[in-house]
């Protein structure tokens, strides 16, 4: 099986798009990446999961830093998708709100801040268990991902 069939096969899952940041202090150097493979682990004690490429910068950030942010992105925010996927070169649409030290998007539809408490290697990327340290949410539409697009998901309330 070839990884184009599997990529095409598992993108038939519709997911939710996320931008995943760490700091190297409150004022150090920000780092940020696009991530749809992220999950709930655990409601006791609070757990979530981020699969990260082991080719990435985002990979050793963390293992530096030992957490992460993570920002559910809203339907509006596909040009932010974009920029931290580097698809796109926007860095004047960057806004950060800073929260327990971390930098998160502004207008996101969620807000999450997690201690890393595990990391494990999972062939060509590693999953990093974190425990959520603080949670802010909104109402809105989410941005999603499927079968390789970027779509915006609309109520119907």
């Amino acid at each position: 099986m070839d990884t184009m069939s599997v990529r095409k096969t598992l993108g038939r899952f519709a997911s939710g798009v996320t931008v995943v940041t760490t700091a190297r202090g409150t004022t150090g150097e920000v780092h940020g990446m696009t991530a749809n493979a992220f999950t709930s682990v655990s409601l006791d004690p609070p757990l979530v999961l981020i699969s990260v490429s082991t080719s990435a910068k985002m990979d050793r950030r963390i293992e530096e830093t030992g957490r992460y942010g993570i920002s559910v992105l809203s339907g509006e925010q596909k040009p932010l998708s974009l920029h931290f996927a580097g698809a796109a070169h926007e860095p004047d649409l960057v806004d950060f709100v800073w929260r327990d030290d971390l930098p998160l998007l502004d207008g996101a539809l969620a807000h999450l801040t997690c201690s890393v408490r595990a990391s494990y290697p999972a062939g060509d990327h590693t999953l990093h268990i974190g425990e959520i340290d603080g949670l802010w949410h909104r109402d809105g539409d989410p941005l999603v991902f499927f079968s390789g697009e970027l779509r915006s998901l609309v109520s119907s309330r």
